[in-house]
């Protein structure tokens, strides 16, 4: 049979090999690959039957007793699911799943490890060092997926952790381990394993430079669930939330601080970013993200400065630095601040990022308190998204960051014009202009 070319990041499918892949646009992503003579039947093959007769036993889920790693799930893992997780090198993946493992181990689940890149002995040191050491978590190192597959069969765990699926290799297919027909194959025996029982499957896998999964775009639409554990690992905590789950929704996150023994569950993400002390600073305000449906207080740092290399530096950590520009533009058209003999720095305490545009308004009031030396109260709290015409537009869930501003005690709240009355003990101040805005803030400061 004659072999083909597949994109490594859309699984886009050529006859012959090409430079540039005409359905994502990416350059030099063709690999070729061989067709390989395997069931594809992933299901043991049944006939039809009435949606009515089904049982519903494989709605039963696995309680890893974290409740933010649950969370994320939908309420614990499903049987039978085949779930994916991402990170980068070093982020704690193996590190979660071990903790998650020794939890259900002292259920009395029975779990089989299996790591392509650890020796029993070095997975023994880290499960030492987290205090999981059961005897139900057996420990199996290797890469050939068939022999992972036989046993599986023959123990019949209640939960496979494979580590990590591009060091799996199955001797089917005519390329290393890690080759996008590798990763596939593999994935797909894994998934045939988990479907036709009541195993689930944890998978580890790395991403690339770009943040994706590496290997072909099809595993992530293979697998039941995908996670990723985000974070910099220049700071301790860590972010899980889910790109994709089909048991559960994917508008929640859980939030972990990095700790000797392991990932240690954050309760309240608000007082992990938030910094310390009685005073504020010029240069420093307080916004209220969303992630997920969780609503957390966030530090937003501002520093201007003047500039003495010709050409201001914008740099920003946390926030799109277009994002930035943009708002920089504003502050010079609209308030009157000139900023394009200033270098500008921006950054997110606790190194988290930030997509969403509630947040604009706070980034604009740290600017102009660091360019005119005012501080704003610290109690204060700044939410609003800013438009091109300098106008504070609204933003989503209103209510669900003034309440999380109101349990942590803050007095005054800049927000957008609301069509709803909201009921809260914080004082409130509706601003339709930016100039307006920063004004009040400015009478407020010190």
């Amino acid at each position: 049979m004659k072999s083909n070319f597949v994109c490594s990041e859309c699984g886009y499918t050529s006859p012959k090999w090409m430079g540039k892949c005409p359905s994502c646009g990416e350059w030099n992503t063709f690999k070729e690959v061989k067709p390989v003579k395997s069931d594809t039947h992933i299901f043991e093959r049944h006939p039809p039957i009435s949606l009515q007769k089904i049982k519903s036993s494989e709605g039963e889920r696995l309680k890893t007793n974290i409740s933010e790693f649950d969370r994320v799930l939908g309420g614990g893992v499903v049987k039978g699911s085949l779930v994916l997780l991402g990170g980068e090198p070093g982020i704690g993946k193996s590190t979660l799943i071990l903790q998650a493992a020794q939890n259900l181990a002292k259920e009395g689940v029975k779990v089989l490890y299996v790591s392509g890149e650890e020796s029993p002995y070095q997975i023994k040191l880290r499960a030492k060092r987290m205090g999981a050491d059961d005897e139900k978590i057996l420990v199996l190192s290797e890469i050939d997926i068939e022999i992972i597959e036989e046993a599986a069969n023959e123990m019949v765990p209640g939960l496979l952790i494979i580590d990590s699926i591009q060091s799996m290799y199955c001797s089917n297919v005519e390329s290393g381990p890690g080759s996008v027909t590798q990763v596939k194959e593999c994935t797909q025996r894994l998934l045939k394993i988990a479907k036709n029982g009541d195993m689930s499957i944890f998978v580890v896998g790395h991403v690339t430079k770009g943040g994706a999964i590496a290997g072909p775009r099809t595993l992530e639409h293979m697998v039941d669930t995908v996670l990723y554990l985000e974070g910099d690992r220049n700071y301790y905590f860590r972010i899980l939330r889910a790109a994709k789950n089909r048991f559960g929704s994917t508008n929640e996150i859980g939030v972990f601080e990095m700790q000797e023994k392991g990932l240690k569950e954050i309760k309240d993400p608000s007082m992990l970013f938030l910094m310390g002390g009685d005073e504020s600073t010029p240069g420093t305000s307080i916004s209220c993200v969303l992630e997920g449906t969780r609503a957390f207080l966030v530090e937003i740092q501002a520093l201007t400065s003047p500039t003495y290399y010709g050409y201001p530096q914008r740099v920003s950590g946390g926030i799109d630095s277009r994002r930035l520009s943009m708002l920089l533009a504003v502050v010079e058209k609209k308030l009157g601040f000139p900023v394009s003999n200033k270098d500008v720095f921006l950054n997110i305490v606790g190194g988290l990022k930030i997509e969403e545009r509630a947040c604009d308004l706070a980034v604009l009031a740290s600017i102009a308190s660091s360019l005119k030396g005012f501080r704003i109260p610290k109690k204060m709290l700044i939410i609003g998204e800013v438009g091109l015409t300098g106008e504070v537009r609204a933003v989503a869930r209103l209510e669900k960051r003034i309440k999380e501003a109101e349990k942590l005690g803050f007095e005054t709240a800049i927000i957008p014009k609301s069509r709803t009355k909201l009921t809260t003990s914080i004082e409130l101040k509706e601003m339709s202009w930016v100039l307006n805005a920063i004004e009040y803030i400015k009478t407020k400061g010190r």
